[in-house]
């Protein structure tokens, strides 16, 4: 981010166009949607599960572990609209009863496969684990406000509402950290 910027001040997020939305682009239905979303932040748990194994500083990887616990809030927040919108309970196999992705358990915030990402991060500094950790909360920051503004019904969009906020939060933790530390 140039001249210390901010995304939610301005500034975008860079990378490939429309990667995390491209997965909402097929979903019709308000459960779809929700089912998409709870499988990016599958990814995006999953993805910073592995990170505190990368760093070396024992305060990075406090605030590393404190976004796996949060992106298993949001899973639990999607659960309770699933629940809220339809009336029912999800399924033993939910996500995957609503929606099929090829790349579904590997997939996160941002549009990027977890395994990918963590191959590349492989043996790289700290500053460029940060600076991925940030590139995807801002997209998941992007997102959520798009999921919010296209749809119709109020339920699911004050979930993405609090979900984009919640990434705001992540990524100005992130950002507060990595000002210190780098």
């Amino acid at each position: 981010m140039q001249g210390g910027m901010r995304a939610w001040e301005g500034g975008v997020a860079e990378g490939v166009p429309g990667a995390g939305t491209a997965y909402f682009t097929a979903a019709g239905k308000p459960e779809e949607v929700i089912a998409l979303a709870w499988i990016l932040e599958e990814g995006s748990r999953r993805f910073y599960s592995e990170l505190p194994s990368l760093v070396a500083d024992e305060e990075t990887k406090r605030l590393f572990s404190g976004l796996t616990t949060a992106e298993e809030h949001h899973k639990a927040s999607l659960v309770n609209l699933y629940k809220t919108y339809t009336g029912e309970e999800p399924g033993p196999d939910f996500p995957g009863s609503i929606v099929q992705t090829e790349a579904s358990g590997d997939i996160m915030e941002g549009g990027m496969r977890v395994s990918e990402a963590l191959k590349w991060l492989k043996g790289k500094n700290s500053e460029t684990i940060f600076e991925l950790a940030m590139a995807l909360e801002t997209n998941a920051y992007d997102l959520y406000i798009k999921m919010s503004r296209q749809l119709k019904d109020a339920r699911p969009r004050e979930v993405f509402d609090r979900l984009s906020k919640e990434e705001k939060k992540h990524l100005e933790l992130l950002a507060a950290l990595f000002e210190r530390k780098v």
